[in-house]
């Protein structure tokens, strides 16, 4: 079922980085994954502003007639063109980004251990917001995780990762894959932090490169209104979790970068780094610092699902599959649940004391 979002995205208070130009009318190519479709012909294109053969144009301190760029070619200088802008009062079309926007719950189902397409789909059917596929804590590998996101990609829940760092292979295997919501672990600088929204995000705001994938697909993300290579940036949600105490110590610049969608209040291992549990003081401390620092940006605040009565939490991580698949069989069972026959024999036999 295709949804249709009437809200018009917000601006930068909530890390999107909107651009506000209009694309060229008629210019939009035919969605593709292949990152060289808009290259030219062999053989039946012209060049007029190219090198002439075998001379030194001085391209590197001259610009060419009509260039915006003046002077020698400077990164730090460059003013980035148009060529991808989105429409003025461009559309969400992530309904996890939707959500943050309006400060409204969101909740992720986690998906653990399973691989097959089947499971994920189950999960990404069940009610959550999106999927928390995990790639931190376990050893699948990203041919697995893209099957089972292509297997159902509009289920009600979006697929999101949490990928294992804050790095470029991790992140752009997660993007060009389609992922929709990336959750980045232990973040405990602002370097670290700038690593993570710089590889999710396309330039201007990030450094991904237009590598093509399956997020490019129209079975994904390629019929988009818009175009996805001209509104992912307006749409993938980005989560960075604080974990530890220097974490904390710099979660308000964290959480300040821009394109952080929401910071991340990690339960367990803020216990874990600290020493403390939950409910003492020093542990707490740290929670409600990280708490601060997303108030502070006016960013959203994650946490555990046990924590959705919390004040001023928003999104949520929920558990695993196979935690779900026994609630559920609880649910459905009632009273009826574990009363198993136990015969006196076998390998069912009650263990002998």
């Amino acid at each position: 079922m295709k949804l249709q979002f009437k809200v018009v995205a917000l601006g930068a208070a909530f890390g999107l980085g909107l651009m506000q130009a209009q694309a060229p009318a008629g210019q939009t190519p035919p969605p593709t994954a292949d990152p060289y479709a808009n290259n030219a012909d062999a053989g039946k294109t012209q060049f007029p502003l190219a090198a002439p053969a075998g001379k030194d144009t001085g391209a590197i301190t001259k610009a060419l007639p009509g260039g915006v760029n003046q002077g020698i070619v400077d990164p730090a200088k460059w003013k980035y063109g148009p060529a991808y802008d989105t429409a003025p009062n461009a559309k969400i079309w992530n309904p996890v980004k939707l959500k943050m926007m309006r400060g409204e719950k969101v909740t992720g189902g986690t998906l653990f251990a399973a691989t097959d397409p089947s499971t994920y789909c189950a999960m990404a059917n069940a009610g959550y917001d999106f999927i928390w596929t995990e790639m931190q804590h376990n050893t699948k590998d990203w041919d697995a995780v893209a099957r089972m996101w292509r297997a159902c990609p509009h289920a009600k829940a979006v697929p999101g990762v949490r990928v294992a760092y804050a790095d470029e292979r991790e992140i752009q295997h997660a993007m060009d894959a389609g992922a929709l919501v990336i959750v980045v672990p232990t973040v405990d600088t602002v370097e670290e932090g700038r690593a993570g929204r710089d590889w999710t995000y396309f330039p201007p705001l990030g450094k991904r490169s237009q590598g093509g994938g399956q997020a490019f697909d129209p079975d994904m993300w390629g019929n988009v209104p818009g175009g996805y290579r001209n509104t992912i940036n307006d749409n993938v949600v980005l989560v960075e979790m604080i974990e530890t105490i220097e974490g904390a110590k710099n979660a308000r610049e964290i959480a300040a970068i821009p394109g952080v969608t929401a910071i991340f209040a990690a339960s367990g291992d803020l216990g874990n780094f600290s020493g403390y549990k939950q409910g003492t003081p020093d542990y707490e401390r740290l929670i409600n610092t990280v708490h601060d620092a997303a108030l502070a940006a006016g960013k959203r605040l994650c946490g555990p699902l046990a924590w959705r009565d919390r004040p001023d939490f928003t999104c949520f991580q929920g558990g695993s599959e196979t935690a779900a698949i026994a609630r559920g069989v609880g649910g459905e069972l009632g009273p009826l649940k574990d009363t198993q026959g136990k015969p006196e024999v076998g390998p069912y036999a009650p263990a002998k004391k």
